[in-house]
């Protein structure tokens, strides 16, 4: 089986509001079948041993899914391989020797809570500003009872893919969070099931954005090129449509109309 060893700067931080700095660490005979997280379980292994703090990440599916496991490789939110979540990064990517630089996402948005654990519940927060439904939840209706365009139901589900980890946030100059809430916007509001709250979750989610201190957007699209799922600009051109309806309209109602 072939091993690299890589030279690694992390950025150790004990927590919020306390001075981070990088250490240098080694990380020796790491299988180049392990992924980037399986790496740094093994370097924590290798910490633990010799009485040190081991390096604090976020994970948990591992499977590309979750949106918990976030950091900064190389200066590339998630690593340089395009759509691709931290831990589907694999260390075949890496060559013998290399030095790989890791870090928290940077965001006003997003305080550090400890090394590479950054507080992200401000994503959690513009969702719950308006991304939800009002019709009646309960048992699965029959699936053609609600017609709904092949074409709204696709793009509905390009936006449902958003997997909320922030990327789009640490890659963006201006730390806007402009491509997560127009991904959580259309794929509600492009649906009949979410016309009701159409205008008013525009206005709750946007003004959730900005109050979580959140930079604006200035077209850099740096976002898109690092979400790990793909999802594109022409959202952000979508929930900006979305915006222009909502401040026409004087009492939030929304009636169903073609996307």
């Amino acid at each position: 089986m072939s091993t690299i060893n890589l030279v690694l700067r992390v950025w150790r931080q004990a927590g919020p509001g306390k001075p981070g700095h990088f250490e240098r660490y080694e990380a020796r005979k790491i299988s180049t079948h392990a992924s980037f997280l399986e790496m740094l379980d093994v370097v924590n292994e290798q910490l633990v041993a010799e009485g040190k703090e081991p390096i604090a990440f976020d994970s948990d599916c591992r499977e590309g899914i979750c949106g918990m496991c976030g950091a900064v490789v190389n200066g590339y939110p998630h690593g340089p391989l395009p759509e691709t979540t931290v831990c589907q990064l694999h260390m075949r990517h890496f060559r013998d020797g290399d030095e790989v630089v890791i870090e928290p996402w940077r965001a006003r948005a997003f305080p550090v809570v400890k090394d590479l654990i950054v507080d992200r519940s401000a994503l959690d927060r513009v969702i719950q500003a308006g991304g939800y439904i009002s019709n009646r939840a309960g048992s699965a209706p029959e699936a053609n009872s609600v017609p709904v365009p092949k074409h709204a139901a696709d793009r509905a589900m390009d936006a449902a893919a958003c997997i909320g980890c922030g990327a789009c946030v640490a890659a963006c100059p201006n730390a806007a969070g402009m491509l997560f809430t127009a991904a959580k916007v259309a794929h509600l509001n492009l649906l009949p099931q979410g016309q009701p709250e159409r205008h008013t979750r525009v206005r709750a989610m946007v003004a959730q954005l900005e109050t979580e201190g959140f930079g604006h957007c200035t077209n850099h699209y740096e976002c898109v090129e690092a979400c790990p799922k793909g999802i594109g600009g022409d959202f952000i051109a979508l929930l900006n449509r979305h915006r222009f309806g909502a401040a026409a309209s004087t009492d939030g109602s929304a009636v169903a109309r073609k996307p």
